[in-house]
């Protein structure tokens, strides 16, 4: 079969491929549109159909429109109900469902020759589920699903077995994980929706002093579900305003939040796991991107195996539902093959760019060997190799790199980007070498979204990507998966006795990730960065020298 998954609804409107059980392609429309979700106001940010990455999927899979078996929506109207009936304020709500139940005809205009009749509709739930279990490495695995909302329920509990999923449990909206922690996160300041993981970067500055009032208030009801009671956050800690800095107070709410959404997770897997016997645990939802939360799910809900999809916010639903599709229907249905789904140029097409921008530019012997050299005389390099990556981390083909060893490339790296200073930056290392300094995470860890213990001896070494509590978020890399981002850290650890190099996406404040040689060239054209390793070719800045 030959599907295209399509996510356009609450926010992350993304398209995604799968030819005969095999994912070829997966991209976020933001890469195209240049427009990042979430930052535009509601309900256009939501309601932005990915006709550019739907189009483009396409053509990576030598796919013509009429050849398409199916065409899968990660949203059920039919399953819905009216927010009022939900318990939920959204006043932009009758709108959205009016536009789910539209979608056929919206996406028939915007792919010319689609017929209306092969798009199917996939419980968003169910998408999430997809894209979490049949993506992994494992043939049966149970899965847990937890964001802000689908048509009526924020969760899911259940088990894959031959392909079927199996529900054993699901919580009905208003109570819901992820909707409370966008609630901390609007009040706390930040963008609803889009700015969770600086609440949970911030938690690491605080100490969970508020946890009786949260845990009356937030807690497991022993049958798989949870009940979520209204908070006044103001009661707790006032609301921060635009450009007004955060206190203690603020980081003992995060912290509070932060850990009691830890102990419910780890209630609700372990409940599953007793309810299945299953050995092995999948994670998908918008949840699942708190890698904090995800560190904790391995070490103690009792499962031998945690995997979470790299894309688990909505985005990875236009995948999830192609999947769920093409298994239904009978395909054998494959693991992901990796988060590098997105587009990529030959070396001719990068030239091209490069010659059209009329900037000098030098194609080295080996790029990886110059962006070692540059990164150990502490220079900042953007770094764009291969297929873009589909999910919200970098992981080595479109991101900034950097010295771990200087403790003010933190603050330097969040300069560039515009960042606040709270946020840590993330190490990437060989696979081979991360046992020797990092712990507790599972190792490997290709996708960054767990935190590790950093040895003691290695703190002082790699002080910059070391968070206030002592962890980091690791990226592991396989030589045979990715041979030049290997020999860029091997050529480092030469030069420096450091196998371990930052890595953060390759973008500024309020951006979408950089993605094609236009956006990289811009990227480095505004941004105070050393090197642009683009493809074989470098681009130095003026002055900077070799």
């Amino acid at each position: 079969m030959k599907v295209l998954g399509i996510n356009a609804l609450f926010h992350d409107p993304a398209a995604a491929l799968v030819v005969d059980g095999v994912t070829v392609a997966a991209a976020e429309e933001e890469r195209f549109s240049r427009r990042k979700h979430g930052h535009r106001p509601v309900p256009f940010a939501a309601w932005e159909l990915p006709e550019l990455a739907a189009r483009w999927c396409l053509e990576q899979g030598d796919v013509d429109v009429s050849e398409l078996d199916a065409v899968t929506y990660s949203f059920d109207p039919a399953l819905a109900r009216s927010a009022d009936a939900l318990g939920l304020h959204d006043p932009w709500d009758h709108l959205r469902q009016t536009y789910a139940r539209q979608a056929p005809g919206f996406l028939s205009t915007s792919l010319p020759g689609l017929d209306p009749a092969v798009v199917r509709f996939v419980r968003h739930h169910v998408a999430h589920a997809a894209s979490g279990a049949l993506a992994s490495p494992y043939a049966d695995a149970d899965v847990l699903v937890l964001d802000g909302r689908g048509e009526c329920a924020s969760h899911l509990a259940g088990r894959y077995e031959g392909g079927r999923l199996t529900v054993h449990a699901a919580q009905d909206l208003p109570h819901s994980l992820g909707l409370l922690y966008e609630d901390l996160t609007d009040h706390l300041g930040f963008l609803r929706s889009s700015d969770e993981f600086k609440v949970m970067a911030m938690a690491s500055y605080g100490t969970p002093r508020f946890m009786d009032e949260i845990a009356r208030r937030v807690r497991t009801d022993g049958a798989g579900g949870f009940v979520t009671e209204p908070v006044d956050w103001q009661s707790l800690a006032k609301r921060l305003g635009p450009g007004e800095e955060w206190t203690q107070d603020h980081a003992d709410l995060a912290a509070t939040v932060q850990v009691r959404l830890e102990e419910v997770l780890l209630e609700l897997a372990r409940w599953l796991r007793q309810r299945t016997g299953g050995d092995r645990l999948t994670l998908a939802g918008g949840v699942a991107l708190n890698c904090v939360a995800n560190t904790r799910l391995h070490a103690e809900s009792g499962y031998d195996e945690v995997w979470v999809q790299p894309a688990a916010g909505d985005a990875g639903t236009a995948l999830g539902s192609a999947l769920h599709v093409a298994a239904e229907e009978g395909d054998d249905v494959r693991p992901m093959p990796g988060a590098d789904l997105g587009r990529e140029w030959t070396d001719d097409e990068i030239e091209g760019w490069l010659r059209t921008a009329q900037i000098e530019f030098e194609r080295p012997d080996d790029v990886a060997v110059e962006v070692a050299q540059c990164l150990a005389a502490d220079g900042v390099v953007a770094w764009f190799q291969g297929r873009s990556e589909y999910g919200p981390r970098a992981l080595g083909h479109r991101s900034l790199l950097a010295h771990p060893g200087r403790s003010a490339n933190l603050e330097r790296l969040n300069d560039v980007k515009g960042r606040e200073q709270f946020r840590p930056v993330a190490p990437m290392v060989l696979a081979d070498r991360a046992p020797t300094i990092f712990s507790r995470g599972p190792l490997p860890s290709p996708y960054m979204l767990f935190v590790h213990d950093v040895d003691p001896a290695w703190r002082q070494r790699i002080p910059a990507v070391v968070h206030v509590d002592g962890t980091a978020r690791v990226q592991t890399v396989d030589r045979e998966d990715e041979p030049l981002v290997a020999r860029m850290l091997e050529v480092f650890e030469q030069l420096t006795g450091l196998p371990v190099v930052i890595n953060t996406s390759l973008n500024t404040a309020g951006r979408p990730m950089v993605d094609d040689p236009r956006d990289a060239l811009e990227c480095f054209g505004s941004a105070p960065v050393t090197l642009l390793a683009i493809g074989p070719f470098v681009v130095r800045r003026r002055g900077a020298g070799r």
